[in-house]
């Protein structure tokens, strides 16, 4: 009796031992799909966090050794079980903050060639950090704490789905080493080391000095944020990196030239009026270490040419459309149609460039500036965003390939999809100006002025702002023509462009042209803009000089817009020569002589000029 007993004793204590067993050995809950998209099966707090020093095979700050890059890794605790997660990337130079420096001086004259010019001065009040959108912009509701990365808004979001979330200083900031270039190669180096991290192609080592792997992810890796945050996944996606299956880039730059040129003239970036590349690479070189990469950073002062403004070897490096053939990663760029920060040509080029390359491509356009889509949006946006990580991530067939390729937020709020951008069946229209801009003269779509040359003439102010010249009812500092008032809306949808002969007093000049909505009331508002340097008239790697009374064809190229004039407005064309918000600003008084016979603005309407025709009559 009593053996039997024990035998029964060991059995009902081995019953609770193996079901321990069975439970610990049960394997890991796996991601869910319904309707094509990854479900929230996973506990957002209940994760695995750890922070690694990622080598990157390059040494920017020319210490002697590998630069590293700090990466902070949050991913399912279930990961620890043998499930393989993808991962959503997360780089900024903004997560130790930034400093305040000074920016450039732009009350300056324009570069004359062979005539010396004053020495460039940095004594403009520079960005606070504590209180620069695009920090805000970049890092959402978490502020810049040196030392600790703040969770993103979206990181419950994603861990939820399915998605560990990777976040990383780019070299020179924070813990990182190496040294910010403003978009140089070792940054884009040093952000792709991530992702060749997450694919075992690289090493990293934890706080504690030993190695560390990323044996838990599937390699699998997409990237995104926005402003500076976004500009890096273009950046490592034109490097063909494999691994990074898709990019989400917001308000993200394209080309450093077009940040900070516009066709040969210098011109800031909305709000930032006097920063240049050197500027900002200070701004952001929040390492420890505060001497040793200061002479990189003069380099970068030496190299970026504030002078003539010259499209150069230097620019070259840092334009991502140039390796844009390599790109494989699945694009959904999201920019604001009011963002005069990073403008909306980097969208614009960027898509247009990965849709002839056949990457697979999706744009959300926003009535916004530079802001993140969340805070516009925010059910529909990370319905859209889940949908695209679940289908080129977890590689779910949901379709969105085949979804309509274009969201436009129009000016009443609403949004409507598209099934591509520019709006199939948009064409250019010629649109000429007729005498009496100093007031306003007439624009039509019949032809241009007839007979002997029609010349008008305007002086430049660079004191006096766009918005107050647009709205004067005469000026002699600008020319301006409009439409008569709208019988129906008209959509403008890509490039518009002001193609003008002119001529010059004086042998240096900004040129700057401006799209106006005129309302019944009176009240006016910038369309769109753009900007020119006379000396770049053939290139903008080439200065040529400008000789005082002889004409030139100028094409002036404004910022890509998707608008929608409504019925009983006017449509205006707006010439002047400094822009106080955006150019350089010299003294008053350079003249500018426009001949009418040659000049015209070329809008991409939809319904091409039977649409403009309808709209305003011949």
């Amino acid at each position: 009796m009593r053996r039997a007993r024990t035998v029964l004793l060991a059995a009902v204590v081995l019953l609770p031992l193996t079901g321990a067993h069975a439970l610990a050995t049960a394997p890991p809950q796996q991601p869910v799909f319904v309707d094509g998209e990854a479900q929230p099966v996973y506990d957002p707090t209940d994760v695995v966090r750890e922070k690694v020093f990622i080598r990157v095979p390059i040494d920017s700050d020319l210490d002697g050794k590998d630069d590293e890059v700090r990466a902070d890794v949050v991913r399912q605790r279930a990961t620890t079980q043998g499930l393989k997660v993808p991962v959503v990337y997360l780089p900024s130079p903004y997560y130790a903050g930034g400093n305040n420096v000074p920016n450039h001086n732009v009350d300056v004259e324009l570069y004359v060639p062979d005539t010396p010019r004053k020495k460039d001065r940095r004594d403009r009040p520079g960005t606070d950090p504590d209180r620069d959108p695009r920090i805000a912009a970049a890092l959402g509701v978490s502020g810049p704490n040196p030392g600790v990365i703040r969770p993103s808004s979206y990181e419950k979001y994603l861990l939820e789905r399915g998605y560990a979330v990777v976040y990383a200083e780019s070299v020179g900031t924070g813990e990182s080493t190496g040294c910010p270039t403003t978009g140089g190669r070792n940054e884009t180096i040093g952000a792709r080391s991530v992702v060749d991290w997450l694919n075992g192609r690289t090493t990293a080592r934890d706080t504690a000095n030993k190695p560390s792997d990323a044996s838990w992810t599937t390699g699998k890796t997409a990237m995104m944020g926005v402003s500076y945050n976004g500009t890096l996944p273009n950046a490592v996606a034109s490097t063909g990196v494999k691994g990074l299956e898709a990019i989400v880039p917001i308000a993200a730059i394209s080309s450093w030239y077009d940040y900070y040129r516009a066709d040969g003239a210098v011109v800031a970036p909305g709000g930032y009026q006097g920063e240049d590349a050197d500027v900002l690479a200070e701004y952001v070189y929040s390492r420890s270490d505060r001497e040793i990469c200061r002479a990189i950073i003069d380099e970068i002062a030496r190299q970026q040419d504030r002078v003539t403004g010259d499209y150069s070897p230097f620019w070259d490096e840092r334009n991502y459309l140039n390796d844009a053939n390599k790109v494989r990663a699945a694009t959904l760029v999201v920019h604001g149609l009011k963002d005069w920060n990073v403008k909306t040509k980097h969208a614009a080029q960027w898509y247009d460039t990965l849709k002839a390359n056949k990457v697979p491509h999706k744009i959300w356009w926003h009535q916004s500036g530079h802001a993140d889509p969340l805070g516009l949006r925010r059910d529909e946006w990370l319905k859209t965003l889940n949908r695209w990580y679940t289908r080129y991530l977890f590689g779910q067939q949901n379709a969105v390939e085949t979804e309509p390729r274009a969201t436009i937020q129009r000016e009443d709020g609403s949004w409507v999809d598209e099934a591509e951008w520019p709006v199939p069946g948009s064409s250019d229209v010629s649109v000429y100006p007729w005498p009496g801009g100093a007031s306003t003269g007439r624009l039509e779509a019949t032809a241009s002025v007839p007979g002997s040359a029609v010349v008008e003439k305007l002086a430049d102010d660079a004191s006096k702002k766009v918005e107050q010249l647009i709205s004067l009812p005469s000026s002699g500092n600008r020319l301006s023509y409009a439409t008569p008032a709208a019988k129906q809306a008209l959509r403008i949808s890509g490039t518009v462009k002001a193609e003008l002969k002119i001529a010059f007093d004086r042998p240096a000049a900004n040129v700057t042209a401006v799209l106006v909505d005129r309302a019944p009331d009176g009240t006016t508002k910038v369309i769109t803009r753009g900007w020119t340097d006379p000396q770049n008239r053939s290139r903008p790697d080439r200065t040529e000089p400008v000789k005082p009374g002889e004409q030139y064809s100028l094409s002036v190229e404004m910022q890509p817009m998707d608008y929608v004039l409504p019925a009983g407005n006017k449509l205006g064309l707006v010439l002047l020569s400094s822009d106080y918000d955006y150019t350089l600003r010299p003294k008053p008084g350079t003249g500018l002589a426009v001949t009418l016979n040659q000049t015209r603005l070329v809008l991409p309407a939809l319904g091409g000029k039977q649409a403009f025709v309808a709209a305003f009559g011949r």
